[in-house]
Order: C-alpha cells, then structure tokens, then sequence
C-alpha cells in the first residue's frame, strides 16, 4: 500500500484499460484521476497538478505525443513524470516520446501487479537525496538550481525536462569525471527496462540543444563528462 497518496493522471481511450489502471491504483492509496484523449489530459493536468502522467499515444483530439510535448513546455510540470503507455513497439516511437521529455514506457497489455511495481519505482526515482551536499551548483555562465529544477546560462533561464536537468545535474556534479552509460543508466533511469543507450543520446542532444555545445563531451565508446571547453 503506499503511504504517500501520489496524484496520477491516466490518459487513455479505452475505457476497459482505464477502469483496469484506476482500479489497482486506487487499491494501492493512489489518487487517480483520467482522461480520454491529449486535449482532456493537459486540462485536467493543470487543474490537478499530478506527479505523474501516464498517457497512451494513440488518441482521437490529440495524441500523447504531442499532450507530452504541450506540457513539458509549462513550468508547473518540471518535477511531473510523464510515461508513455502503449502497444506500440517500433523504435521510432519510443525515440519520439523522449524527444518530447517522456521518462519511460509501460507496455500493453497491462498486467496489474507489474503496473503497480513500475509505478511505484518510478515515482520513487530521483538522482538526488535529501542530504545532497548542493542544493545549486555553480560552474562558469551556468547555475544549476536543484531544488527549483531550473537552470540558468549568462542569467538566462532555461527549462530543461526532468530527465534532462537529471542528467546534467549529475554529470555537472562531478566535472571532469566520465560516467559510463551504465552509470548513467542506473543513476537517472534505475530499472527500466525499455531504456537504452539510444535514449541516453536523445537527452545529451536536446540538452545541447538547449545549452550549447561546450559543456558536455562524449567520450568514445565510454560515455560522457562535463567539462567547460
């Protein structure tokens, strides 16, 4: 049962599969709310505020991939978890919804009691402890804000996606320092097992998109480091 009553918005067009997932969620101590489509999902979204949205992809009015994308784009879910659910197996999905700032996928057909165990890991993920040493790390033109997930370059202000200001997070907290793509794995995605090394190229991409090219350097056939070039 869990003890912290989590709100979780679940957005799906059938509704076999919703009465499914509100059920078991609702057994766990969850607070469950739906939609049926991408429109119904980001205003219910804003009214409630979940900490984490499952949506599937392919819905009438908008799909999920484009509700995700219309999210991410809002401050007030920085800290939500997005998760795609859904049959679809191709790569190129996948690769779209974590272009768009998803955090994982929950793959059709849903049985509960996995449901519940990946929900649960997920909600319990966070690259940061409470007695985290830096609360705001400080290198060259970038503040790195922890606690408000925000970063700022030259004072500027730049959101980044939860996954993404993870990511950065942890490599700027130790420049110099090469993490493996296992570490990398481990530390920012813990379990999951849809994760691959592609995704960890996605969000190195759209972060350097976001912030330049200067501060993160591949290295070959290893990983990545931070460092200011």
């Amino acid at each position: 049962m869990s003890t912290v009553k989590h709100k979780i918005l679940i957005v799906d067009d059938e509704p076999d599969i919703l009465e499914l997932i509100v059920y078991n969620l609702k057994k766990e101590g969850y607070q469950v709310y739906t939609a049926t489509n991408g429109q119904e999902a980001v205003a219910e979204a804003k009214r409630v505020i979940p900490e984490l949205i499952i949506l599937d992809i392919m819905m009438p009015k908008m799909d999920g991939i484009e509700a995700c994308r219309i999210m991410r784009a809002m401050p007030e879910f920085k800290n939500t978890f997005m998760v795609f659910l859904t049959a679809r197996s191709e790569e190129y999905s996948e690769i779209a919804g974590f272009n768009v700032g998803a955090d994982d996928y929950i793959a059709k057909p849903i049985k509960p009691r996995a449901l519940i165990s990946r929900i649960n890991a997920i909600l319990r993920r966070n690259v940061f402890s409470e007695d985290a040493p830096q609360s705001k790390l400080e290198i060259s033109d970038l503040v790195i804000d922890r606690e408000a997930f925000l970063v700022f370059r030259n004072g500027e202000k730049t959101v980044l996606a939860k996954k993404e200001f993870e990511l950065l997070y942890l490599l700027a907290s130790k420049p110099g320092k090469v993490y493996t793509r296992e570490v990398i794995l481990k530390n920012i995605w813990e379990d999951s097992v849809v994760v691959t090394n592609r995704t960890i190229d996605v969000h190195i991409r759209k972060i350097r998109e976001k912030l330049g090219d200067k501060y993160i350097t591949t290295v070959k056939g290893v990983g990545y480091k931070f460092e200011v070039k």
